[in-house]
Protein backbone atom coordinates (compact mmCIF):
# COMPACT_ATOMS: atom_id res chain seq x y z
CA UNK A 1 0.00 0.00 0.00
CA UNK A 2 2.94 2.55 0.95
CA UNK A 3 5.32 1.20 -1.75
CA UNK A 4 5.38 1.43 -5.39
CA UNK A 5 8.19 0.25 -7.47
CA UNK A 6 9.58 -0.53 -4.38
CA UNK A 7 10.31 2.79 -3.03
CA UNK A 8 7.93 4.27 -0.47
CA UNK A 9 4.99 6.50 -1.82
CA UNK A 10 3.97 8.60 0.90
CA UNK A 11 6.10 11.66 2.66
CA UNK A 12 5.69 10.55 5.85
CA UNK A 13 3.58 7.88 8.51
CA UNK A 14 1.63 8.33 11.92
CA UNK A 15 1.78 5.07 13.97
CA UNK A 16 -0.79 4.89 16.32
CA UNK A 17 -2.50 2.68 18.93
CA UNK A 18 -3.23 1.82 22.18
CA UNK A 19 -0.31 0.17 24.79
CA UNK A 20 3.00 -1.28 23.07
CA UNK A 21 1.66 -2.60 19.83
CA UNK A 22 2.73 0.37 17.82
CA UNK A 23 5.90 0.43 18.96
CA UNK A 24 6.40 -3.51 18.72
CA UNK A 25 5.25 -3.23 15.05
CA UNK A 26 7.66 -0.71 14.17
CA UNK A 27 10.70 -2.69 15.67
CA UNK A 28 8.99 -5.83 14.02
CA UNK A 29 10.10 -7.96 10.65
CA UNK A 30 6.38 -7.39 9.72
CA UNK A 31 7.01 -3.77 8.73
CA UNK A 32 9.24 -3.23 5.84
CA UNK A 33 12.27 -1.85 6.42
CA UNK A 34 12.05 0.65 3.61
CA UNK A 35 9.25 2.48 5.29
CA UNK A 36 11.29 3.12 8.99
CA UNK A 37 12.53 6.44 7.56
CA UNK A 38 9.21 7.46 7.10
CA UNK A 39 8.03 7.44 10.58
CA UNK A 40 7.50 11.11 11.76
CA UNK A 41 5.55 9.80 15.02
CA UNK A 42 4.11 7.23 17.00
CA UNK A 43 1.19 8.40 18.93
CA UNK A 44 -0.52 6.96 22.56
CA UNK A 45 -4.48 6.77 21.28
CA UNK A 46 -7.58 6.31 23.44
CA UNK A 47 -10.13 4.78 21.07
CA UNK A 48 -10.26 2.23 17.84
CA UNK A 49 -11.86 3.07 14.76
CA UNK A 50 -12.62 6.72 13.30
CA UNK A 51 -12.46 7.97 16.99
CA UNK A 52 -8.59 6.33 17.20
CA UNK A 53 -7.99 7.99 14.03
CA UNK A 54 -9.01 11.32 14.68
CA UNK A 55 -7.60 11.39 17.67
CA UNK A 56 -3.74 10.23 16.23
CA UNK A 57 -4.46 13.28 13.40
CA UNK A 58 -4.89 15.68 16.13
CA UNK A 59 -1.89 14.49 18.33
CA UNK A 60 0.33 14.40 15.27
CA UNK A 61 -0.87 17.69 13.84
CA UNK A 62 2.22 19.36 14.92
CA UNK A 63 4.07 16.15 13.27
CA UNK A 64 2.00 16.74 10.49
CA UNK A 65 2.52 20.44 10.14
CA UNK A 66 6.14 20.30 9.70
CA UNK A 67 6.34 18.34 6.69
CA UNK A 68 4.09 20.30 5.12
CA UNK A 69 6.16 23.18 5.98
CA UNK A 70 8.90 21.45 4.20
CA UNK A 71 7.39 20.51 1.12
CA UNK A 72 6.26 23.97 1.17
CA UNK A 73 9.60 25.11 1.44
CA UNK A 74 11.08 22.81 -1.30
CA UNK A 75 8.11 23.45 -3.82
CA UNK A 76 8.93 27.38 -3.39
CA UNK A 77 12.69 26.48 -3.87
CA UNK A 78 12.15 24.78 -7.24
CA UNK A 79 10.48 27.66 -8.29
CA UNK A 80 12.84 29.74 -7.50
CA UNK A 81 15.22 27.32 -8.69
CA UNK A 82 13.67 27.48 -12.48
CA UNK A 83 13.97 32.00 -11.84
CA UNK A 84 17.68 31.59 -11.42
CA UNK A 85 17.94 29.49 -13.83
CA UNK A 86 15.89 31.79 -16.24
CA UNK A 87 14.88 28.48 -17.52
CA UNK A 88 11.51 30.12 -18.96
CA UNK A 89 9.66 27.28 -17.04
CA UNK A 90 8.11 29.86 -14.64
CA UNK A 91 5.32 32.56 -14.67
CA UNK A 92 4.01 34.90 -11.62
CA UNK A 93 1.51 37.55 -11.45
CA UNK A 94 -2.06 37.73 -12.49
CA UNK A 95 -1.26 38.52 -15.93
CA UNK A 96 1.37 35.92 -16.84
CA UNK A 97 -0.64 32.97 -14.61
CA UNK A 98 -3.66 33.35 -16.21
CA UNK A 99 -1.95 32.71 -19.67
CA UNK A 100 -0.06 30.30 -19.08
CA UNK A 101 -3.49 28.47 -17.66
CA UNK A 102 -5.17 29.08 -21.32
CA UNK A 103 -2.14 27.64 -23.08
CA UNK A 104 -2.20 24.60 -20.82
CA UNK A 105 1.21 25.36 -20.01
CA UNK A 106 0.94 25.12 -16.06
CA UNK A 107 1.92 22.02 -14.46
CA UNK A 108 2.10 23.48 -10.67
CA UNK A 109 -0.27 26.27 -9.95
CA UNK A 110 1.12 27.90 -6.46
CA UNK A 111 -0.89 30.51 -4.91
CA UNK A 112 -1.07 32.11 -1.85
CA UNK A 113 -3.53 31.02 1.16
CA UNK A 114 -4.86 34.56 1.46
CA UNK A 115 -4.25 35.86 -2.02
CA UNK A 116 -7.16 38.88 -1.82
CA UNK A 117 -7.76 39.19 -5.50
CA UNK A 118 -11.90 38.77 -6.75
CA UNK A 119 -12.60 37.51 -10.23
CA UNK A 120 -15.55 39.90 -11.49
CA UNK A 121 -17.52 38.87 -14.21
CA UNK A 122 -19.70 42.34 -15.65
CA UNK A 123 -22.23 42.77 -18.44
CA UNK A 124 -23.11 45.75 -20.42
CA UNK A 125 -26.50 45.33 -20.84
CA UNK A 126 -26.72 47.87 -23.68
CA UNK A 127 -24.26 45.82 -25.67
CA UNK A 128 -24.47 42.82 -23.51
CA UNK A 129 -20.50 43.01 -23.77
CA UNK A 130 -19.18 40.58 -20.70
CA UNK A 131 -16.09 41.55 -19.52
CA UNK A 132 -14.15 40.40 -16.74
CA UNK A 133 -12.02 42.56 -13.78
CA UNK A 134 -9.51 41.12 -11.08
CA UNK A 135 -9.24 43.30 -8.18
CA UNK A 136 -7.94 43.98 -4.91
CA UNK A 137 -9.49 45.16 -2.10
CA UNK A 138 -8.75 48.70 -2.54
CA UNK A 139 -9.31 49.14 -6.28
CA UNK A 140 -13.21 47.40 -5.56
CA UNK A 141 -13.61 51.02 -3.40
CA UNK A 142 -13.35 52.47 -7.09
CA UNK A 143 -16.81 52.59 -8.61
CA UNK A 144 -15.55 53.56 -11.97
CA UNK A 145 -14.63 49.70 -12.57
CA UNK A 146 -18.06 49.16 -12.66
CA UNK A 147 -19.58 51.52 -14.81
CA UNK A 148 -18.74 52.03 -18.90
CA UNK A 149 -15.80 54.67 -19.98
CA UNK A 150 -17.82 55.75 -22.45
CA UNK A 151 -21.59 55.92 -21.53
CA UNK A 152 -21.37 56.07 -17.99
CA UNK A 153 -23.90 53.43 -17.59
CA UNK A 154 -23.28 51.33 -14.52
CA UNK A 155 -22.56 47.17 -15.39
CA UNK A 156 -24.98 44.58 -14.18
CA UNK A 157 -22.51 42.16 -11.83
CA UNK A 158 -22.99 38.58 -13.16
CA UNK A 159 -20.22 36.87 -10.45
CA UNK A 160 -18.01 37.55 -8.09
CA UNK A 161 -15.61 35.52 -6.46
CA UNK A 162 -12.28 35.04 -4.80
CA UNK A 163 -9.41 34.24 -7.62
CA UNK A 164 -8.58 31.45 -5.24
CA UNK A 165 -11.95 29.85 -4.94
CA UNK A 166 -11.91 30.18 -8.75
CA UNK A 167 -8.85 28.52 -9.45
CA UNK A 168 -9.76 26.11 -7.05
CA UNK A 169 -12.59 25.50 -8.81
CA UNK A 170 -11.25 25.59 -12.25
CA UNK A 171 -7.76 24.49 -12.04
CA UNK A 172 -8.37 20.48 -13.23
CA UNK A 173 -9.58 21.90 -16.55
CA UNK A 174 -6.61 23.75 -17.39
CA UNK A 175 -4.17 20.65 -16.56
CA UNK A 176 -2.80 21.86 -14.08
CA UNK A 177 -1.86 20.76 -9.95
CA UNK A 178 -2.42 23.36 -7.33
CA UNK A 179 -0.66 24.00 -4.51
CA UNK A 180 -2.02 26.77 -1.62
CA UNK A 181 0.85 28.29 0.30
CA UNK A 182 1.27 30.24 3.23
CA UNK A 183 3.82 33.10 3.82
CA UNK A 184 4.99 30.84 7.53
CA UNK A 185 8.45 30.48 5.95
CA UNK A 186 11.42 32.39 4.41
CA UNK A 187 10.59 31.13 0.78
CA UNK A 188 6.81 31.55 1.35
CA UNK A 189 7.31 35.17 2.37
CA UNK A 190 9.36 36.02 -0.99
CA UNK A 191 7.02 34.44 -2.74
CA UNK A 192 4.17 36.42 -1.56
CA UNK A 193 5.91 39.69 -1.42
CA UNK A 194 7.88 39.42 -4.49
CA UNK A 195 5.62 37.56 -6.89
CA UNK A 196 2.05 38.81 -5.87
CA UNK A 197 1.51 35.08 -4.00
CA UNK A 198 0.23 33.99 -7.48
CA UNK A 199 2.34 32.08 -10.20
CA UNK A 200 3.35 28.25 -11.56
CA UNK A 201 5.62 25.92 -12.52
CA UNK A 202 5.30 25.41 -16.44
CA UNK A 203 5.72 22.54 -18.64
CA UNK A 204 7.78 24.00 -21.33
CA UNK A 205 9.76 27.31 -21.85
CA UNK A 206 6.92 30.22 -22.38
CA UNK A 207 7.68 33.78 -23.93
CA UNK A 208 5.45 35.78 -22.56
CA UNK A 209 6.40 39.08 -23.93
CA UNK A 210 4.76 37.85 -27.50
CA UNK A 211 1.32 36.31 -26.06
CA UNK A 212 -1.84 38.78 -25.96
CA UNK A 213 -3.51 38.49 -22.75
CA UNK A 214 -6.50 36.03 -22.05
CA UNK A 215 -9.56 36.33 -24.30
CA UNK A 216 -11.65 36.12 -20.97
CA UNK A 217 -9.51 38.69 -19.26
CA UNK A 218 -11.59 41.86 -20.64
CA UNK A 219 -10.44 45.52 -22.26
CA UNK A 220 -10.58 47.00 -18.38
CA UNK A 221 -8.48 44.51 -16.58
CA UNK A 222 -5.39 46.72 -16.10
CA UNK A 223 -2.12 43.86 -16.38
CA UNK A 224 0.39 46.45 -15.47
CA UNK A 225 -0.89 46.66 -11.77
CA UNK A 226 0.03 42.75 -11.68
Amino acid sequence: MFITNDRPNVVGLILAGSADFKTELSQSDMFDQRLHAKIIKIVDVSYGGENGFNQAIELAAEALGNVKFIQEKKLIGKYFDEISQDSGRYCFGVQETLKALEMGAVEILIVWENLEIVRYTLKNNSTNEIKMLFLKPEEEKDKTHFTDAETGIELELVESIALLEWLANNYKSFGATLEIITDKSQEGAQFVRGFGGIGGILRYQVDFQNIEPPDDLGADFDLDDY
